[in-house]
């Protein structure tokens, strides 16, 4: 039985296909990764998959990286700006990556979504996304210096490859071989995609699958607004600062979380955008509030449009958190990692169960780019990096992992050094990075590569001059630093044969009052500058000194 006598779904019904769906979106990831030809992706696990409703709403995404709901969001509604819906057959394809045309948030993320069409009409989108580790030692003044703009556009019309579009792409691309095969994977997985999908509408009737879809949404907006129900009404400030190699000095970041019932506003203040590729965009915001709050209020809703209808978010336009055309956006990851410390700051004082202490607060990256010894062949390889994770109210953080908005792997050593030429010298926790606490925070990670020939090297970081904080008394974790044996302008730079780099992430506080136990450690980490002097003063008082 499927429905009910006042027409609506059984709620049986709606669970055995949401957990179809979930089934669908996670089997596409794994058909993508596995068919993918690039380390970044076949490795590194740089993507996504998702399915969408009609009107680009999700029904479901797969439990990869959150960053990348931000290039989903706004795409079907730009597809459809340009391409009447009666005019698209199956087997269409549409690609694009755009951050101010396309629905992106930045270039690199490039997104194939093809429609879904049962018994004649078109009832959904399958849609992924793959990070293209291919703009490499290009400026980041403007978009326009970050790679090729894709609009969407039709990159296969009724199942035949527009090999025009394909090859323009291409020829923008430092590396085609990689990205022909990685467009191919994602084809794969899209056709993977509609095709499950349709299965399951031949199996529950299609009107079925749409009203499950829908309840589904419906769902997911009653449990957020009761999550958000049960925290106490009020306005919670947080301030924090950023920085990153790309600009001068640290920028003031801040919010305001007002908590009004079943609902909650957010509001963010932030410097005007800079000439960095830092800025991230009001798609980018949304997809890092979407996770946040989700992720304390409660964990276990849906990762569907329902969750979103309880949330207003407003930043100024033009500014860091909100840029307008033709701002530079590459970096943008590393920022929204910044802005989900600040809704976790705001909330702690509410819910301080349910909140970890900072973690590293940065996405680490680093990008090498040169030419093959053996032919000549131009490579490109990306890596993410690590660090703390926050301290929570019973445990401590964990060591050396991605957090929050990212969700990627370190490549194999094996691999890095097999497909490129550079040799990892040391991969390790840093002992002591992790803030104090009744509970320690996450270490931070340290990789020290060299060039075994020449290449150029660009890094992105932040938590380099303002620590990760605790929570609940506990101390602040470590800095992070980029050091390397050739000089570096705004993280980029030249690396001879045998010159090294070295990349140490940041570390996470702790959460609680630290014992006695720790005063030791304390002296030690106050002793080499790993730790805040005025935090552990307030913590101990001089007596830590003695320690």
């Amino acid at each position: 039985m499927t429905s009910r006598d006042d027409g609506s779904i059984d709620p049986i019904t709606v669970e055995v296909i949401g957990s179809a769906l979930s089934s669908i979106v996670e089997e596409m990831g794994e058909a993508l990764i596995r068919a993918s030809y690039s380390t970044n992706i076949k490795e590194r696990r740089d993507c996504s998959t998702a399915l969408f409703d009609l009107e680009g709403r999700t029904l479901c995404q797969a439990e990869h990286i959150p960053m990348h709901l931000g290039s989903f969001l706004d795409l079907i509604s730009h597809i459809m700006k340009r391409h009447p819906v009666a005019d698209m057959r199956p087997g269409d394809v549409f690609c694009g990556n755009d951050a101010y045309e396309g629905g992106g948030t930045h270039l690199p993320d490039i997104v194939l979504a093809e429609p879904v069409f049962v018994d004649g009409a078109m009832i959904a989108w399958a849609v992924n996304l793959a990070h293209h580790a291919d703009f490499a030692d290009r400026g980041h003044a403007h978009i326009y210096q970050e790679g090729l703009r894709i609009p969407p556009i039709r990159l296969y019309r009724a199942g035949v490859l527009q090999e025009d579009v394909q090859a323009l792409i291409l020829l923008n691309c430092q590396v085609p071989r990689e990205r022909i095969s990685d467009f191919r994977a994602q084809m794969a997985a899209n056709r993977l995609g509609v095709q499950r999908l349709q299965g399951l509408c031949a199996k529950y009737g299609r009107d079925t699958v749409l009203q499950a879809g829908s309840a589904l949404q419906d769902y997911a907006e009653r449990k957020m607004r009761a999550g958000i129900a049960a925290l106490p009404d009020g306005v919670y400030r947080f301030r924090d600062r950023y920085d990153c190699p790309e600009v001068v000095g640290e920028l003031d970041l801040a919010c305001a979380i007002t908590v009004d019932g079943d609902s909650m506003h957010l509001h963010f203040d932030a410097p005007p955008q800079v000439r960095a590729g830092l800025n991230m965009t009001m798609t980018a915001l949304l997809s890092t509030v979407y996770y946040a709050v989700k992720a304390i209020v409660d964990p276990s809703i849906l990762p569907n449009a329902g969750l979103a209808r309880a949330l207003s978010v407003t930043a100024p336009e033009g500014t860091i958190v909100n840029c307008v055309h033709p701002a530079a956006v590459n970096g943008r990851l590393s920022l929204c990692q910044r802005v989900v410390d600040l809704i976790f700051g705001a909330l702690a004082p509410a819910v301080p169960r349910q909140v970890t202490a900072a973690s590293n607060g940065a996405c680490f990256s680093i990008t090498f780019a040169g030419h093959q010894p053996a032919d000549n062949a131009l490579w490109v390889y990306l890596e993410t990096i690590g660090g703390g994770s926050g301290a929570r109210f019973n445990k401590d953080g964990l060591d050396g992992v991605h957090v929050h908005m990212t969700n990627t792997s370190n490549l194999p050593v094996e691999a890095l050094e097999v497909e490129y030429p550079l040799t990892l010298m040391r991969y390790e926790l840093v002992d002591g990075s992790g803030g104090a606490g009744q509970y320690r925070g996450g270490m931070a990670i340290r990789r020290v590569y060299r060039a075994d020939h020449d290449c150029h090297v660009r890094v992105d970081g932040a938590r380099i001059l303002s620590a990760p904080w605790g929570l609940e008394g506990g101390l602040a974790g470590g800095l992070a630093s980029i050091s390397a044996s050739v000089p570096l302008d705004r993280g980029s730079g030249m690396l001879r044969r045998g010159d090294l780099i070295e990349v140490v992430t940041g570390g996470s506080g702790g959460f609680g009052v630290p014992g006695d136990r720790d005063r030791a450690a304390v002296a030690r980490d106050l002793a080499e500058g790993r730790i805040d002097a005025v935090a552990a003063r307030e913590v101990y008082g001089p007596v830590v000194l003695r320690a």
